[in-house]
Formats: C-alpha cells, structure tokens, sequence
C-alpha cells in the first residue's frame, strides 16, 4: 500500500473562499511513491483525527504566521495572516511531533515546525535581520538562485549527498531561534538559516526553500522528496 501523506492547504488570497495549493507538492510526493492527502485547515478540524488518516505530514508554504504565537507584536513588514490556518497546522505539526511520526516542512512550513516545538521567527529579513542577499528572487521559481551550505553530519546531508545546493527563495520570515531537539541543517551565505532537524527519531525536517517547484528538473529535491515517502512507509524511518 502507497504511504499516505497529508498535505497542508490553506485559502488563497485572491480566492478566500477556495482552499489552494501548488501542484507540485502532490506530484512531487506521487513521483515517488506516496499517495497525496489534502489537509483543508476546517476551523471544526480536530488535527489528532489526521494522525490516523495519514502516515506523514507535509507542512506545505504559505503566508506569514501571526507572530503572536511567539510572543511578539507584528511589526511593519509583517504580512497577511490566517488566524484558522495558524491554528490548525501548529496544532497539527505538535501532533504530529508528539507521535513520532515523518514531518516535512517547506518555506511556511519549516516556521510552523519551529514555532510550534518552541522556536520563533524573524518576522522580516531585511528589519530584523540586516541582510542583504535577496531571499524573494525575480527569478523563475524552478531556479535556484543562491547557495546553501547543508551541515556537515546532519541528516540533511546524508539524505541531500550534497554539501552545498543551490536554492530558490520566496519568504521575507526566517527562523530565528531554533526549537529545543532541532539543530540547523543548513544556512545561506547572509547566516540565514535554511533548513532544520530534529536528530533521532522519525524524519523531520524543514527546508525554507521550495523544493516541490524544482523538484522535475533538481537531483537534490528529488532526493528530499524520495527520503520523506521512505520515512512514511516505515522505511529509513531515522534517515534523518
């Protein structure tokens, strides 16, 4: 039987009343094995009923978590919000942490990931941080436009076979302080960091780039996307 892996989807901003999300993410996990599960955050949702629907969570990309939920007050720069959807995949992502069970998390949903096991976020790059390198490309989104230097040791890397990748970038949100039991996993020139994981254990890790958008064309992303439906279907289940 094909691994079942829930997807996280959220309302789009032109269309809120239509739950979205990029095709890649299900072609991505189809590509290698897994059969895709739409996760619509329903306010009336109990996220511990996903635990038995599905055999990994995929935390997919998305708008900016309220910051709140890390003790902040929202600066300038910080965006559009969906207090439903905030609920709804933090909760889930703590679910899903606390039964040991593969995550992956990409952009949005390495923050969710972080936020949600006690981490927090720089709510703007360029405010909180002072970088420089263009972490929102002009770029084609299938076109890695800077490098990332994945931790040598890291499951990341072992799974990547690679020390250094080149990646896309849409976010202006980064972590800042990682979540206790995660360590970085990779970082751009500018010290962002790029990737995080909690050693031992089932898979998890949470990349901010968009590895689902270069996935056709990306032997690294292919990689990434074949380890997590390995993890799901209970083999290599500690990959990472």
């Amino acid at each position: 039987m094909k691994p079942r892996i829930g997807i996280t989807c959220a309302r789009g901003d032109a269309a809120p009343d239509r739950y979205t999300l990029h095709s890649g993410y299900v072609e991505a996990i189809a590509a290698h094995g897994g059969l895709a599960v739409l996760l619509p955050c329903l306010p009336e949702a109990d996220p511990a009923e996903y635990l038995d629907a599905v055999d990994g969570l995929l935390l997919s990309g998305g708008g900016d978590l309220d910051p709140a939920h890390f003790g902040e007050e929202p600066r300038v720069w910080n965006g559009r919000i969906d207090p439903v959807a905030d609920v709804f995949e933090l909760e889930l992502a703590r679910r899903f942490l606390a039964a040991g069970r593969p995550v992956l998390g990409i952009c949005r949903g390495m923050q969710v990931l972080n936020v949600a096991a006690g981490g927090d976020l720089y709510q703007d790059l360029r405010e909180d941080a002072g970088t420089t390198l263009q972490h929102d490309q002009q770029a084609p989104p299938w076109y890695g436009t800077h490098a990332v230097d994945v931790a040598e040791g890291s499951g990341l890397r072992a799974i990547l076979q690679e020390g250094r990748v080149r990646v896309n970038s849409f976010h202006h949100q980064a972590v800042r302080r990682v979540a206790p039991g995660f360590l970085p996993a990779a970082r751009a020139a500018d010290g962002v960091i790029e990737a995080i994981e909690r050693p031992g254990g089932a898979f998890t890790i949470g990349v901010q780039w968009h590895p689902e958008r270069m996935h056709p064309a990306c032997r690294a992303s292919r990689r990434l996307f074949a380890a997590f439906v390995r993890a799901c279907s209970g083999r290599d289940a500690a990959s990472a």
